[in-house]
């Protein structure tokens, strides 16, 4: 299917690099699932300025009842099946350095949170997704990882732990969904110029990533979204259980 012709849910897609992929989508002509668990307002907002294929509807990613209400409250609104994915939501999380949890006092808690966020959140949407993009023949889920479990430049503990488990997911699903036509890729970033998440990481540490790599700068949002776009297009048809590092070359995976 064409991007033109897909309905995609993004996953905490109004804020940050949400909606920098939310509006690319559209942008190609997408319709577009905004889902958010808290940031109503902006992702109304963001609805009513990218038009008609446009839906703004909450659920908390973590809770699978209220995932398969989403799906359902969308297949009402859209009057189509979501053909692709992109599980985007992120619980909460701020890169910030130093200030982060070293390894010797960081509690179990803050795994557990970010593997819910991650993993968790993924297989809802997943399992909700399933259904519908068989009847289709056709299905696309793009998972966001982290280039941090490849190069922990700074060893945030719990967050690439969830990320890495994410890409294991990612990688099974793949096999288990293949035959139904369904592919399963994910899109690592490394740290981002600029998201909700990545506002408190300090400059020192924007400067260091942009030297070391080839491009000698930051990747933006707006350049992850467009690598998350070729997965869900017809030209990654063939491709599936891969994991895309976009970090301008930090990361030679």
């Amino acid at each position: 299917m064409q991007l033109s012709e897909q309905w995609v849910l993004i996953t905490g897609g109004a804020r940050g690099l949400g909606e920098s992929i939310t509006r690319a989508l559209a942008r190609e002509g997408a319709g577009v699932v905004i889902n958010y668990h808290q940031s109503g307002a902006a992702a109304q907002a963001l609805a009513e300025e990218l038009g008609p294929r446009a839906v703004a509807l909450q659920a908390d990613v973590t809770d699978a009842v209220a995932v398969q209400q989403l799906f359902a409250a969308a297949r009402e609104r859209t009057g189509a099946p979501i053909s692709a994915v992109v599980n985007n939501a992120l619980a909460q999380f701020s890169f910030d350095g130093d200030a982060r949890p070293k390894l010797g006092d960081i509690a179990w808690e803050r795994f557990s949170q970010q593997i819910e966020g991650a993993a968790r959140g993924a297989l809802n949407t997943m399992q909700a997704a399933l259904p519908g993009m068989r009847a289709q023949g056709f299905g696309r889920i793009v998972n966001v990882g982290t280039n941090l479990f490849q190069n922990p430049v700074v060893p945030y503990h719990d967050y690439t732990a969830a990320k890495a488990a994410l890409l294991s997911l990612t990688r099974t699903a793949a096999v288990d969904l293949g035959p139904d036509g369904v592919t399963v890729n994910m899109v690592s970033g490394g740290l981002l110029r600029t998201t909700d998440a990545s506002r408190a990481t300090p400059e020192a540490v924007f400067d260091l990533i942009a030297s070391l790599t080839p491009l000698r700068r930051v990747t933006t949002p707006a350049e992850f979204a467009d690598a998350v776009l070729f997965f869900l297009s017809p030209w990654a048809r063939a491709v599936t259980g891969q994991n895309l590092v976009v970090d301008g070359g930090l990361v030679k995976d």
